[in-house]
C-alpha cells in the first residue's frame, strides 16, 4: 500500500516567530498521523523550522529549487543549499510559479534534476486553467506538463518524487474540483506515466490533489481511488485546519 503524503504549502506568508507558533501548535496534533506529513515553508522560515520541527514526524520542505548548483542567479537557491538545511522536499513548478515567474516546463524538469541529483525529494504540480479546462484541453495540458517535467528522468528515480495534480482555477479561490472530476484527471495521468515508464511505476506514484483542499472535503477527496494526498494551501496555515486534513 502507498502512504499517502499531505503537504502544505505556507507560500509566501509566516515569518521566523510565527513559523515556531505554527509548527509548535501542529506537531502534536498530527503525532499520531497515519499518513506522511510535511510542511514547505519560504526561505527564511527553513532554518527555524528545521528546529521547530526536530523530534517530530513531520518533514520539511521548500518552495522552490534552482536548477543550477551555484552561480549568478540573484534571488535563487541551489539544491545543495536546501539539503545543508536538512530540507527533504521541495515543491517545483507550481501554479503560481508558472504564472508569475515564467516557470516552463524545461525549467520545471531542470529543477527536478538538480533536486534529484542532491538527493531530495520532489512535489511536481501540474494542471489546467479555467480557459484550458472549457475547451476540453485537460488531458493534453496535465500530460504535456507531466511528458516535460519527467523528460530524462528515469525509472529508479521516480520513488522520489511526488505528482501534485492542481487545477489553476481552483487555486486559492476557494473553488474545488468534485471528488469524481480530480479521480478522472489523476487517472489520466496515472495512464500518461504507465506510457512513459510501466504499469507498476504507474501504481506506484504517489499523485496528491492541490485545490483547495480543506478540512471538510478532504476524506471525500481522499476517499477517491487514485488520490494519494493532498499540496494544501490555505489551510495549511492554521493548525487545527490542517490537523483535520492530515486525520482524515
Amino acid at each position: 500500500m502507498k502512504r499517502p503524503i499531505i503537504a502544505g504549502n505556507w507560500k509566501m506568508n509566516m515569518n521566523n516567530a510565527e513559523t515556531k507558533k505554527l509548527i509548535e501548535e501542529m506537531a502534536p496534533l498530527v503525532a499520531d498521523a497515519k499518513c506522511e506529513v510535511v510542511v514547505c515553508v519560504p526561505f527564511t522560515s527553513i532554518d527555524t523550522a528545521r528546529k521547530a520541527l526536530r523530534g517530530t514526524k513531520i518533514k520539511l520542505g521548500a518552495q522552490n529549487v534552482h536548477w543550477a548548483p551555484k552561480g549568478a542567479f540573484t534571488g535563487e537557491i541551489s539544491a545543495d543549499m536546501l539539503k545543508e538545511l536538512k530540507v527533504r522536499y521541495v515543491i517545483i513548478g507550481h501554479s503560481e510559479r508558472r504564472q508569475y515567474f515564467g516557470e516552463t516546463d524545461e525549467s520545471v524538469n531542470a529543477r527536478l534534476k538538480a533536486a534529484l541529483g542532491a538527493g531530495l525529494k520532489a512535489i511536481v504540480c501540474i494542471g489546467e486553467t479555467l480557459a484550458e479546462r472549457e475547451a476540453g484541453q485537460t488531458k493534453d495540458v496535465v500530460t504535456r506538463q507531466l511528458c516535460g517535467a519527467l523528460e530524462g528522468i528515469e525509472k529508479r528515480d521516480l520513488k522520489s518524487i511526488v505528482i501534485a495534480y492542481e487545477p489553476v482555477w481552483a487555486i486559492g479561490t476557494g473553488k474545488t474540483a468534485t471528488p469524481l472530476e480530480a479521480n478522472d484527471t489523476i487517472r489520466v495521468i496515472r495512464k500518461a506515466l504507465r506510457k512513459l515508464y510501466d504499469r507498476t511505476a504507474a501504481k506506484a506514484m504517489r499523485i496528491q490533489y492541490g485545490g483547495s483542499m480543506n478540512a471538510k472535503n478532504a476524506s471525500e477527496l481522499m476517499a477517491m481511488p487514485e488520490i494519494d494526498g493532498g499540496l494544501i494551501g490555505g489551510a495549511s496555515l492554521k493548525a487545527e485546519d490542517f490537523a483535520k486534513v492530515v486525520n482524515y
